[in-house]
């Protein structure tokens, strides 16, 4: 039995082809024997692209990164339905009706900004502690509520006799594959995604993406392995300044009075935070009124 490697940051992989987020995980712990490890927004089997893996500690910065904005590019074959909205689904319906480029250009406004969304039976949801895609499987029924997501921007890429390739930014919980069956209907039509891949989940992108292959074929090892430090993707919180000793004291547990600290702080509202001290991010720490407690020391 191999050790456990003792390292910690981030690294994003070009997640491969018909290859599920956990199969991932599972081939990175048999080729690096992290200590932990763990991974942030799941992709779909049929999804490529970026896929963020955090280690050792990392794994507690998980729930921060993956709220950040994720930018997908996908290809809808028009006159095609299936009941997962894309090719590993059967087929429920068909349309002879192919958009133009105008009538496409001219629903998708109706899809930016804050919207209504319902998620695809065959999604990753949890309902009653199961994934939905599981009970749909196992064919019971299965019943999801909209849910708000944002849409940031929505565009065309690509326009061929019978699809049409888009590129959407957008916030976390956003099914791309509903985003499409949503915009075909809107087109009385019907459509399915043949081609799904994540090209940025904030604060990461393809350009940091190491392929799965080089892992395994020996060429990335855990010794000149290229990790991203922890600091490195809460660059987007804002940051307090603390001294020493109380970085010492928010590690061990305790939490901090805001009107008796030794370093004087700006009027900011409650929140998260960044804990810096000698110019070096330590950890995380949410104020909340006139306390500020250790979310994360490292």
């Amino acid at each position: 039995m191999n050790p456990k490697n003792n390292l910690n940051g981030f690294l994003v992989i070009d997640k491969p082809y018909d290859m599920g987020s956990t199969q991932v995980v599972s081939v990175l712990k048999h080729y690096l024997h992290p200590n932990k490890i763990g991974h942030a927004g799941t992709l779909d089997p049929l999804a490529t692209g970026v896929l963020p893996i955090a280690l050792g500690k990392a794994t507690r910065l998980i729930p921060y990164v993956m709220a950040g904005k994720k930018t997908y590019q996908f290809q809808v074959k028009w006159g095609v339905e299936t009941d997962s909205d894309d090719l590993a689904g059967q087929e429920v319906s068909t349309s002879d009706k192919i958009p133009t480029e105008r009538e496409i250009r001219s629903v998708l406004p109706k899809f930016v900004g804050e919207i209504m969304q319902t998620p695809n039976v065959f999604s990753a949801l949890r309902i009653n502690g199961k994934r939905a895609y599981d009970l749909a499987r196992e064919g019971k029924k299965v019943k999801i509520e909209p849910r708000p997501i944002t849409i940031y921007d929505l565009k065309i890429l690509d326009i061929q006799a019978d699809n049409t390739t888009f590129e959407v930014v957008c916030s976390k919980g956003t099914y791309v594959r509903s985003l499409a069956h949503d915009i075909a209907h809107a087109l009385a039509t019907v459509g399915v995604v043949t081609m799904l891949r994540r090209i940025a989940c904030l604060p990461f992108d393809l350009n940091e993406a190491i392929a799965l292959d080089d892992i395994k074929a020996g060429k990335i090892t855990e010794q000149n392995l290229n990790l991203i430090p922890m600091e490195g993707v809460i660059q987007h919180l804002p940051v307090l300044t603390f001294s020493a000793t109380e970085v010492k004291r928010l590690s061990q547990g305790q939490r901090l009075s805001w009107l008796k600290l030794e370093i004087s702080q700006p009027d900011v509202p409650d929140g998260v935070y960044c804990v810096q001290t000698d110019a070096k991010i330590q950890g995380l720490v949410t104020k909340k009124g006139r306390v500020v407690s250790p979310e994360f020391i490292w």
